[in-house]
Parts: structure tokens; C-alpha cells; sequence
């Protein structure tokens, strides 16, 4: 069952945030599929010969790099800057975090931004992207209806949703001439992803096989990990970990998601205040997006950076 099949079919809603085109759909499923089969195939590919022949710190370098740099992308490029707008920057950053977000392999920026958006305006509601709810309350089914939602926000909503209606939810990036080329360029960037490890591992390693193992490592690996670390955000930080804000959909704080998603995981945290550039309200609270945000800050390449007031975050606790 589908989240989206559950509005009226004539409605206006409907109409609005998803677009009824058929081959669009099939476009957009493809290359899921593809993006979800190709890392995990590599990934088998990487551990198999991993075992035969062990690690080497190029390969770890190049996985933990490629990994940080894109997740840098999605976390303060698409999701912080451009889907809510939480802090400024020139256009040269914004190009940058663009591009980088793009080699995350998680489809381009007006496209993530845009089912991001329609994901806060109907979270854990009809309408929700990726709502790990979407079974419950059902009769048929009910017995598994978390596991078959939390499958259906990690990755099956991606295979069966509709396309989304950039139109409505990113009008302001479709304006935008140079994020808008910068989109269009996508599949350039997600190939740049994965040539820039293959190439620095044949640097490195002067071999071709160092090439394959960047390539491996730094590509497929990377993306695989980084996919299933955001999807995790989709699907476990609305059913599993603390609420601190009793926010009007299911979002929680996962403290274990927290590093691996540089802050992401401080979900709760992002719903209560949404065009906060800072996740992690709390010292404790660990979040690398916002060190980086910071650290442009400090340099005067971000600025306008919004952030809830120790006061505005107490009496929303109350609330």
C-alpha cells in the first residue's frame, strides 16, 4: 500500500503535491532501484574481498572522507540550507554544498528539497513522503504494520511513491538559474563521486587495483553507508528514542544516529524547530553539520545562522 493512495483521487490536494505522470514515475523508481541495488552489490563486492585480503588506511581514508564530505552536503547543503533555509551563504558555497549533496547519490537537490518539504508539511500524516506510520490503524496486517513501516520509510517508499510537485514544494530553487543548472547537472556529479576516490586510489596505491578498491571504498561503500544512515533518519527516528518536544508528528532524538548522521540524528530536536541550523540544543548533543555551519560562520562565508534561544527552547518543552 502506498502512503500517497489514500487521498481522494480527484482531490485538489492530490492534484497539488504529487504529479500524475507515469513515466516520471517509472524515471524515478529506475533509478532508485538503482542507486539502492548498485552500492549494496559493491558493498558484498568490498567485504568479500576485504576478507581475502584485509584493509588498508587508503581505503579507510577514502571511505571516511567521501563519506564525511558528501553527508556534509546533505546535512548543511540540501537539508539546512536549502530545504529550510536556516543560514545564508554566498553562491560559491551554495554551489559547492549543491554539488557535494548531489555525490551523495540521493537524487538532486530540487528533488530531495522537495519531497523534504512535503515530509514536514504532512509528516507522519496523509501526504508524508516517508511516514513509518502508514500501516497503522489498518486491520490487514496489523500484526507486522511497524515492520512494514519501518520498511516503508527506509526504502520501499522510494519504489512505490508518487513524484512530487517541485512546482508547489521548491518554487523558490526552480527560480534559482544557477541551483536549477546545478540540478540538471546531477548524474555528472554523482559520477564525479565516484571517480574522484577511484582516481585518488590509483594515485595513491600506483596501481589499478588501487583504483578499484577506491572505487569500491570510497564510492559504493560510502554511498551504501551514507544511504542507509539517512533513510534511518526516515524510518527509526520516528519510532525509536526520546522526545523532549511533544512535537504534532512522531519524531524522536537517536542518540546513536547522532555521530554517523552529523546531527541528524537530533530529530525531535529539527521538527520542534525546524529552520534552526542547529540540531544538537543541547552541549552534549553532538552535531557536526553545525560545527561546519559555524566554522563558515567564523570564516564570513555563512551568516543569518538561526538557532532557538535557551529561552524559546524551555517554553517549547512546556508546551
Amino acid at each position: 500500500m502506498q502512503i500517497d493512495t489514500k487521498l481522494p483521487k480527484n482531490s485538489s490536494k492530490q492534484r497539488k503535491i504529487i504529479i500524475e505522470n507515469d513515466y516520471l514515475q517509472k524515471l524515478q523508481q529506475r533509478f532508485a532501484l538503482a542507486t539502492i541495488l548498485i552500492p549494496s552489490i559493491g558493498t558484498v563486492i568490498a567485504i568479500g574481498l576485504f576478507c581475502l585480503s584485509g584493509g588498508s588506511g587508503v581505503k579507510i581514508g577514502l571511505l571516511v572522507s567521501m563519506y564525511f564530505l558528501t553527508l556534509v552536503g546533505i546535512t548543511v547543503g540540501f537539508h539546512r540550507h536549502f530545504a529550510h533555509q536556516a543560514f545564508k551563504t554566498n553562491i560559491v558555497i551554495r554551489i559547492i554544498l549543491a554539488i557535494l549533496g548531489s555525490m551523495a547519490a540521493q537524487g538532486p537537490v530540487i528533488h530531495w528539497v522537495s519531497n523534504h518539504r512535503r515530509h514536514h508539511q504532512y509528516s507522519d500524516q496523509l501526504g508524508d513522503t516517508h511516514s513509518p506510520h502508514v500501516y497503522e490503524g489498518q486491520k490487514e496486517g496489523q500484526k507486522f504494520a511497524q515492520l512494514r513501516g519501518l520498511w516503508y520509510a527506509h526504502i520501499g517508499w522510494m519504489l512505490n511513491s508518487k513524484v512530487t510537485n517541485s512546482a508547489l514544494f521548491a518554487k523558490d530553487l526552480l527560480q534559482d538559474r544557477i541551483i536549477t543548472r546545478v540540478n540538471q547537472l546531477y548524474l555528472t556529479w554523482l559520477i564525479l563521486g565516484l571517480a574522484i576516490p577511484t582516481i585518488a586510489g590509483g594515485v595513491l596505491n600506483s596501481t589499478w587495483v588501487g583504483a578499484w578498491q577506491g572505487f569500491l571504498w570510497g564510492g559504493l561503500v560510502r554511498i551504501f553507508l551514507a544511504h542507509n544512515v539517512t533513510w534511518s533518519i526516515n524510518s527509526i527516528t520516528h519510532l525509536y528514542g526520546t522526545r523532549p518536544f511533544n512535537t504534532r508528528e512522531q519524531s524522536t532524538n537517536n542518540i546513536w544516529l547522532a555521530i554517523p548522521s552529523c546531527g541528524e540524528g537530533w530529530h525531535n530536536n529539527h521538527h520542534a524547530f525546524p529552520n534552526s541550523a542547529k540540531f544538537g540544543l543541547q552541549w552534549w548533543q553532538v552535531d557536526i553539520g553545525y560545527w561546519v555551519i559555524r566554522a563558515l560562520e567564523v570564516l564570513g562565508l555563512a551568516w543569518d545562522v538561526k538557532a532557538p534561544t535557551a529561552r524559546l527552547i524551555e517554553a517549547k518543552k512546556l508546551a
